[in-house]
């Protein structure tokens, strides 16, 4: 499974275009932030943030987001975004997210969260089933 390509597809929609019949700017992080979530429910059994917050008492609130625009998103094609951990450190994950539509690179991002301990907002070093679950997977960005 650690060499099979993580893939979220997003339906771009009317609602999320703007006159410029593009997608507006402020979604692109939306759909980004939405694959990250998909790659934790497809390797946490089905737990996304939610979950991870409310029933492992475990938060990754964000510390840093980069975001380079390389191609218009419009509703025209299936927004792919291909998602994975670049980087896990002692108490923080990174992720890049890639969106094509038809084969062209519409945006890539770095994403950087920190794990907490839910109910207090403390920092803590990443728990252990979660290292397990995540190694496997870092590659490059």
């Amino acid at each position: 499974m650690a060499d099979q390509v993580f893939v979220h597809p997003v339906n771009v929609t009317w609602g999320d275009c703007d006159p410029a019949k593009i997608a507006y700017t402020a979604r692109l992080p939306y759909f980004a932030l939405d694959a990250i979530n998909a790659w934790w429910e497809a390797h946490l059994d089905g737990d996304g943030w939610f979950q991870m917050e409310l029933d492992r008492n475990v938060g990754t609130p964000f510390v840093r987001m980069e975001m380079d625009f390389r191609s218009p998103v419009t509703p025209r094609h299936k927004l792919l975004c291909e998602t994975y951990p670049t980087r896990l450190g002692s108490k923080s994950i990174s992720f890049a997210v890639k969106g094509r539509q038809a084969d062209v690179l519409c945006f890539q991002g770095a994403f950087t969260c920190v794990f907490t301990i839910a109910d207090q907002f403390k920092s803590q070093v990443v728990p252990d089933d979660f290292r397990a679950v995540i190694e496997p997977h870092i590659r490059p960005a």
